[in-house]
């Protein structure tokens, strides 16, 4: 089925391209986040969106305030390294902004931070990046403090809307390991990608008894099959996910980036670039279990190739949901603002989705993403 709008735009000092697609419009409105990073096309923005439609259907809790909207995505062909890269994307959000106010809600992605995306929303006379959301509620400011200060709250020295993706993230994978790996405690897991879904996936795996034996940044493979200090790596990354060489542990290894499919672990996490999974390195992956942290991570081809090989992959739309679902549920009163809240929302859903997905696919014995897909659809009829 054909998008409902699809939009291409050029930059003209820079020449970059940036792109906007609205999958399906649903209460009118549509929502998914915006990425900034060389190479973006159109037909990633495509795939996106549509995972966002099934995004938004699939974590649907019957009685809630927030039901689901369509999916919409935005992407811009610029490195977020870019000298100009503020630049670049304040004028795509200006350029949007007529689909912003009506009918396009969205957050910050990959290479994207939402702190920029609030400053250059203000800066263009928005009161937010979710105004397409915000029309539908009664009393519109109000919700938005919700969210303000849902953003507010720290927890650890780290803003709650860094932690909660990632934290569902790991409880996907946690559930996921209960059924692929029942009665082990001694699982340990390889995390491409070290950002706030990456980082966050990493810490509270560790903290529920998993060894994070390796974590792959844009510079390479930090390994230690004894497990990883993720607390001490997370206190001394960089702002884009990088972690400090020098203060990497005796145990420690630095091997090439490409490595990290073939670190012997049960537990996958593609939590950085879409399409790190393909057909020509799927062959590589030694875990039994991948949970994409990461929109989009795996490609047809290669999520067939391992699910034939037995490997269990959680896809996108049921492993990272709680980021998107989080603005929401605070948006609409469905949890408070608070800590406690979020983590008691997100585990009672992303574990019960999980949970029934793979059961499903067992059952039927589809892949967890025919399953998935299968159960969002009956969710948004």
């Amino acid at each position: 089925m054909a998008s409902y709008l699809e939009v291409t735009w050029t930059d003209e000092p820079t020449g970059c391209r940036g792109y906007l697609v609205i999958d399906r419009l649903r209460q009118g409105a549509s929502s998914g986040g915006l990425r900034m990073r060389e190479g973006c096309t159109l037909d990633e923005v495509r795939d996106l969106a549509r995972g966002m439609t099934l995004k938004e259907a699939a974590v649907r809790v019957p009685g809630d305030r927030y039901q689901p909207f369509g999916g919409g995505k935005g992407g811009i062909d610029c490195s977020p390294h870019h000298p100009d890269a503020r630049g670049v994307l304040k004028r795509y959000v200006a350029a949007m902004k007529p689909l912003l106010e009506t009918v396009w809600s969205t957050g910050e992605d990959l290479g994207v931070r939402q702190d920029v995306l609030d400053e250059i929303a203000a800066e263009l006379g928005l009161r937010s990046t979710i105004e397409a959301a915000l029309r539908l509620l009664p009393d519109p400011e109000a919700s938005l403090a919700q969210v303000k200060a849902g953003f507010a709250v720290d927890v650890d020295g780290v803003s709650l809307a860094d932690l909660v993706g990632g934290y569902g993230v790991a409880i996907a994978a946690l559930t996921g390991a209960a059924r692929v790996f029942p009665g082990r405690d001694d699982l340990r897991a390889v995390i491409q990608g070290f950002g706030s879904m990456g980082g966050a996936t990493a810490r509270y795996l560790a903290r529920s008894g998993v060894s994070v034996v390796g974590i792959a940044d844009a510079d390479g493979l930090v390994v230690n099959p004894h497990g990883l200090d993720v607390e001490k790596l997370l206190r001394t990354r960089d702002a884009f996910g990088r972690l400090d060489r020098s203060m990497l542990a005796g145990g420690d290894r630095v091997l090439p980036r490409e490595a990290w499919l073939e670190v012997d672990a049960e537990l996958l996490v593609p939590a950085a670039v879409s399409y790190a999974l393909t057909a020509a390195n799927a062959d590589r992956v030694r875990a039994r279990l991948v949970v994409e942290a990461a929109n989009v991570a795996t490609t047809p081809d290669a999520e067939a190739a391992l699910h034939a090989r037995g490997v269990v992959v959680v896809p996108d739309f049921v492993a990272n949901v709680a980021t998107n679902a989080w603005w929401w549920w605070t948006l609409f009163g469905d949890i408070e603002p608070t800590a406690p809240a979020a983590f008691t929302k997100i585990s009672q859903v992303i574990s019960t989705l999980t949970a029934e997905v793979l059961s499903t696919a067992a059952t039927t014995g589809t892949t967890p993403r025919a399953a998935a897909t299968r159960i969002a659809a009956t969710r948004l009829s």
